[in-house]
């Protein structure tokens, strides 16, 4: 069920065009509460738009003379690629050389002649420091939508703790050396399922083309969704998109965390000490899809709905003050696993009345009628539990796809 945008977010949107465009943000507030500077934006000829994205966090220590051959799939086509290195969570500098992006043929192997080398202001290597992000500069040709992109890089220099995203679902290659540039498989067969450094690319798609980021947790992130498909409901939600002609959002960003909340810090930032540098900072993003509550709900004792909804109301508040709508879900059964309880189920249902019914979302998916039970509202539709009782497999994330009203992420657009 949607709504139609407020006429402060149209008005919002309106007047902020080329920031929304460029991605613009006022900065982070990362996990010590210290401000950060904003990460620097594309200085592209044109908008440019998120094709895909990641959250970051700290997913170990790092060391030098390593490569990485990351797998990302694009969600919207477009010219002049730029990837996004995050050097977020680290506590030293680390220098990025031989970066390289090119079409994945198969495994670790990609398409000749397409691995091309990226600069960052017109060089080969960029070190970036602990804390910051960094942009490559814009790569000649155009990229296709629904492909499995290589990014490839080498880092001679690193230390300390490492940037990344922990549950890819998607298998991605590690080496020691320099072997980047090349396109075979050859050297490239330690294999890891998980990102590192990178956690966004952009292009430069046709005119007024925009993009949704859904802010969430591990459903979103697609655990219990089957590895190396792209079946997490962000992905079906970009095929939705490319499939449809009633609608210009057509890139897709997934910003979801495993074990994420929105008020309190855990594996990763809280929602709102991120939400700025993993969906507000993406260049392009017309709309905030806000799926998350349940691990607040379920692990922080003493939860309750109207902590909840305030935290709701303040992400609302941020992002309609950044120009973008905001798109609500209702939060999913998840009766049988091991943390749920009659007190957490009451505070499930108070805070799906108030994102269904409080108007104070533009728009609304209730995730909580597509997945539930008929037998029992409080569990999820035996057909679409991945096993875990909280989780959905492939069928329950394609049903939450479809259940999204495309036309409620172009909320606003003129």
């Amino acid at each position: 069920m949607s709504r139609t945008a407020r006429p402060r977010c149209r008005a919002a949107l309106a007047a902020l065009t080329c920031c929304v465009a460029l991605g613009c943000g006022t900065g982070t507030v990362p996990q010590g509460g210290r401000p950060s500077p904003p990460p620097s934006v594309p200085r592209a000829a044109g908008p440019s738009v998120v094709t895909w994205a990641s959250s970051a966090g700290h997913v170990g220590e790092t060391a030098g003379g390593r490569g990485y051959r990351l797998m990302v799939r694009t969600s919207v086509g477009g010219s002049g690629l730029r990837v996004r290195l995050s050097n977020a969570f680290g506590d030293q500098p680390v220098t990025f050389a031989n970066v390289h992006a090119g079409l994945r043929r198969d495994g670790a192997a990609l398409v000749p002649g397409t691995n091309k080398r990226l600069t960052f202001d017109g060089a080969r290597s960029v070190t970036v420091p602990a804390g910051g992000i960094v942009y490559s500069d814009p790569l000649p040709g155009r990229v296709p939508a629904g492909r499995t992109l290589a990014v490839s890089m080498y880092v001679p220099r690193a230390g300390g703790a490492l940037t990344g995203h922990w549950l890819a679902m998607q298998t991605s290659y590690k080496t020691v050396g320099d072997h980047a540039a090349e396109e075979s498989a050859t050297h490239w067969k330690q294999r890891t399922g998980s990102w590192f450094y990178l956690d966004a690319v952009t292009v430069r798609p046709r005119e007024r083309t925009g993009a949704v980021a859904a802010l969430g947790d591990s459903i979103t992130d697609g655990w219990h969704s089957t590895t190396d498909r792209d079946r997490r409901w962000p992905d079906f939600l970009a095929r939705r998109l490319r499939e449809s002609t009633g609608t210009r959002v057509e890139g897709v960003a997934n910003a979801g965390i495993a074990a994420n909340k929105v008020l309190f810090d855990g594996p990763g930032q809280s929602a709102m000490n991120r939400v700025q540098r993993d969906v507000l900072s993406l260049p392009g993003v017309r709309t905030v899809f806000l799926f998350q509550g349940v691990n607040d709900i379920k692990a922080e004792p003493g939860a309750t709905g109207a902590g909840l909804i305030a935290g709701y109301r303040r992400l609302i508040d941020r992002a309609h003050a950044a120009g973008k709508c905001v798109v609500g879900a209702t939060i999913t059964p998840y009766k049988g696993w091991q943390e749920w309880d009659p007190a957490g189920e009451a505070v499930r249902r108070q805070v799906n009345a108030f994102i269904r019914d409080s108007g104070e979302f533009d728009a609304v998916a209730d995730f909580d009628r597509v997945l539930r039970s008929p037998d029992d509202p409080e569990r999820i539709r035996p057909a679409f539990d991945g096993g875990d009782h909280l989780h959905p497999d492939d069928q329950g994330m394609r049903a939450m796809a479809d259940a999204v009203d495309l036309n409620s992420l172009d909320c606003g657009a003129g």
